[in-house]
């Protein structure tokens, strides 16, 4: 009832154990508190926060136009409502090396198991688009360094994304990737992998988690959960699959009621009153209620 029972020390703490462990853990991206449970009830291992969904959620496009402000408000309101890891992204910071430290301790407050901070230019843009930039390397071993610094609970995960793929090649991935790792970064995200076979060379240069981004329409084919976790990727996000699922059926229930003049047809379509109940809680809300109050039929509040 009301937020996790789990704080978000001991989330982090048994987040680095599963990590630790080698298995594949998926996080698809939560674009709500509410979808962030149904996350947990469907028996996933974490959950992702997009800045994509976020900019999206406010109508704008993912270029850096949100704030740390808007990012972290949203990210507790996410973190708290489930027992799971929550992964956020932090885009560039939010700022130079100062301004990212305060961005890690802010995030760490809001309640999440780890944070990603890529080395794109600001402003930066979506990871699966063309036109990007990227930072020296010097600027982005600063990023890191700066972050590692600090966070005060050690099992807060830093990961570093690099969308240097898309920009220099392969290679030069590679290469960003080991630097990040030798400046303090806990795990490597790199950005638009074209197949397998890059994600594989990622795996066998660096010893630290990896993750992999498993978005629709973007640079890389979606891989299965088996053929990733067969070549030791760590992580798989879905950042913005369940965004783009319930407004795809937001969409053709509003043609339907555009079209048809009723729902009707499209009922079946919906998660019923029962289903969503059952997600909330409610019971559990009711017990509570009438436990610690007695409401006579005269109106007064018996204690």
């Amino acid at each position: 009832m009301l937020y996790s029972n789990t704080t978000p020390s001991e989330k982090r703490r048994i987040f680095r154990e599963r990590l630790a462990g080698g298995e594949l853990l998926q996080f698809p991206g939560a674009f709500n508190p509410l979808s962030a449970k149904l996350i947990q009830r469907k028996g996933f291992d974490g959950v992702y926060i997009s800045g994509a969904v976020l900019a999206a959620d406010l109508g704008l496009p993912d270029i850096g136009l949100t704030t740390l402000t808007e990012v972290a408000g949203r990210s507790q309101q996410i973190a708290r409502m489930t027992d799971l890891p929550a992964l956020v992204d932090a885009d560039t910071g939010f700022g130079e090396p100062l301004n990212l430290a305060r961005t890690v301790q802010t995030l760490e407050d809001a309640g999440v198991a780890g944070l990603h901070i890529e080395d794109q230019v600001n402003p930066k843009r979506c990871g699966h688009l063309d036109g990007k930039a990227v930072v020296d390397t010097d600027t982005a071993i600063k990023r890191i360094a700066s972050a590692v610094d600090a966070r005060r609970d050690p099992n807060l995960l830093i990961m570093a994304r690099t969308d240097i793929r898309a920009v220099d090649g392969m290679a030069a991935a590679v290469n960003r990737a080991k630097r990040l790792v030798d400046a303090g970064a806990d795990a490597i995200f790199p950005e638009a992998m074209k197949d397998l076979s890059e994600f594989e060379a990622m795996r066998a240069a660096i010893d630290v988690p990896l993750l992999a981004n498993m978005t629709e329409f973007g640079k890389s084919e979606l891989f299965s959960k088996q053929q990733l976790q067969d070549i030791g990727i760590n992580i798989v996000i879905y950042p913005v699959s369940l965004l783009r699922l319930a407004m795809g059926s937001a969409m053709r229930g509003l043609d339907a009621l555009k079209d048809e003049g009723s729902l009707q047809s499209v009922v079946g379509e919906m998660q019923t009153r029962a289903e969503l109940y059952d997600l909330l809680d409610y019971e559990d809300y009711n017990q509570f209620d009438s436990g610690i109050f007695n409401f006579s039929l005269d109106g007064h509040v018996e204690h």
